[in-house]
């Protein structure tokens, strides 16, 4: 029997724990790159401000980094504590991409790591800016295997179910490692890890430039926090539409319920704004939609229609009734290995199992289902809409907000206006929102695909371990201790890092007095800046 509360509780643990991960990484997937471009600057032009700038913001880099680390390798071992039978059944194929992403991209970037902190004065300066690279090459192919991971569970290509051993089979690689699902989410998920980053180097150099301190280095992180976090805010948005592009040949169903879309629309679709979807109902009142452009976005074309929630759910019924044949013949070979018309059968059904799986929510053998029991096991492939919806909007608007934001700040430091005033408080004051926005994109991804483990395949309550509540709560206790001690320990060390802030080293050549209006940009003298 199927303990549906020990499902639940362990679900609640792993988002949990991956969503405090998850605050670390885009951290990490922004500084590392923007150290480069740093750097970079230094080399070229051999001007000591931007070697402190470098340093300074690296050790905030390595503080995000080691925690990051830290909380990564607890989420891996749930997979064998929490999730016992999805690594039994899927780990031929998910454990492949973790371990090329331990043995290629993390061990890579922890090696370059330790050169970047303690080789400033034992490298050359273009050596390195090499090791500065390789941390940030390192720290986005770690991204990129792990996302392959993540996005074959949301779309199992190159594998099949070897009803033999119960277990999920490579059959192509190269389909597992170019799935287009894991491209996207690659891109878009890097992308706002850079935009995380381009907020955390603007909200803290501008907090230096309303305090007066460490102006040189900050106007320079100002303007690459604003260049940088531009680029990759529009990024964010463009790279999105991929990514519904995506689901529309993948997931269908997750994109029908973040528009709360009950019934398929005709070509164009429209997008809907606002509105508040109804479950029970099963439509959405007060909708404000806008012509046309979730077809252009989701199809790429105006003669494509973009499938409801409710015609997906019929088109789920008959999938499970297809699966009851799969099943049965599974249950077959497993007498009989040898029974050729049930291997027969199997391979005419065999894209179905996962759907006959639902039933065992309802009832121990799918082959005993009644036509309730179906349509029981096919409403459960509709995932918490107004979640979904709700989530998906507060992302893409914060989005766009950015795209905005980032505009003028880099307007603004084209100018050379740095000066103090409501932009540059309202600059610290939007630290928390890139967080906010890549948990709910994090929460959209992961309860979209509900009720699946694995797309298709393996229902979310078969792949949990066979544990007992008090087991769960004593580890939920257990992590909610350790990782409050980690966040105390990091934020400490962050305030203590930025409070220090950078360190000045000599001048070198090329160095010049960094020159400040007098009584601000109206006035007509200049002054040198005086020693921070």
């Amino acid at each position: 029997m199927i303990d549906f509360a020990v499902v639940d509780m362990s679900r609640l643990q792993f988002a949990l724990t991956a969503m405090y991960h998850f605050l670390f990484v885009p951290l990490t997937l922004g500084l590392s790159f923007m150290l480069v471009i740093m750097e970079s600057i230094y080399v070229m032009t051999d001007k000591a401000v931007w070697r402190d700038a470098t340093r300074f913001w690296g050790k905030l880099f390595g503080i995000n980094f080691v925690v990051g680390v830290a909380t990564g390798i607890t989420m891996e071992f749930q997979f064998g504590t929490n999730w016992a039978y999805f690594s039994h059944a899927v780990g031929d194929v998910f454990g492949a991409p973790l371990a090329i992403e331990g043995l290629m991209a993390f061990f890579l970037e922890a090696t370059f790591v330790g050169l970047m902190f303690f080789g400033w004065d034992k490298l050359s300066k273009l050596g390195h800016l090499g090791v500065t690279f390789m941390v940030a090459i390192g720290t986005n192919f770690s991204a990129l295997w792990i996302l392959i991971a993540n996005g074959w569970m949301q779309n199992p290509v190159g594998s099949r179910f070897n009803p033999e051993t119960m277990r999920m089979e490579i059959t192509s690689i190269a389909d597992v490692l170019l799935n287009p699902v894991a491209q996207a989410k690659f891109v878009h998920t890097v992308s706002a890890g850079y935009v995380t980053g381009a907020v955390f180097v603007l909200a803290i150099s501008a907090w230096y430039l309303l305090k007066g301190r460490h102006v040189a280095v900050a106007r320079r992180s100002f303007t690459v926090a604003a260049s940088f976090g531009l680029a990759a805010a529009l990024s964010v948005v463009v790279l999105g539409d991929e990514s519904g592009y995506a689901l529309t040949d993948n997931q269908r169903m997750k994109l029908a319920s973040l528009e709360a879309m009950w019934d398929t629309q005709p070509a164009p679709a429209s997008l809907t704004l606002f509105g508040i979807p109804d479950v029970e109902a099963r439509e959405t009142h007060f909708e404000v939609s806008v012509p046309w452009v979730l077809g252009i976005i989701a199809t790429h074309s105006f003669d494509k229609p973009v499938r409801g929630i409710n015609d997906m759910v019929a088109t789920a019924a008959e999938r499970i009734r297809s699966g009851i044949f799969a099943y049965d013949a599974v249950e077959r070979l497993k007498i009989d290995r040898n029974d050729m018309a049930a291997r027969e059968r199997f391979e005419l059904h065999k894209a179905d199992y996962g759907y006959a799986l639902l039933l065992k929510r309802f009832i121990p053998d799918p082959r005993l289902a009644t036509g309730e029991d179906i349509y029981k096991a096919a409403m459960s492939t509709v995932p918490n809409v107004p979640a979904m919806f709700w989530f998906f909007r507060i992302m893409a608007g914060l989005g766009f907000f950015f795209i905005g934001f980032f505009a003028l700040a880099f307007w603004r430091a084209s100018r050379h206006n740095f000066e103090t005033g409501p932009f540059m408080k309202a600059a610290v004051l939007i630290l928390p929102l890139p967080f906010i926005a890549i948990q709910t994109g994090w929460l959209l991804a992961e309860i979209g695909r509900q009720p699946w483990v694995v797309e298709g395949s393996l229902p979310t309550f078969l792949a949990a371990s066979s544990l007992t509540i008090g087991q769960i709560w004593t580890t939920i206790i257990g992590f909610t201790l350790l990782y409050g001690t980690l966040a105390v320990i990091m934020v400490r060390l962050m305030l203590s890092t930025i409070a220090h802030g950078p360190e000045r080293s000599a001048p070198q050549r090329g160095d010049l007095p960094e020159l400040v209006p007098v009584g601000g940009r109206s006035a007509g003298g200049i002054i040198p800046l005086p020693a921070e």
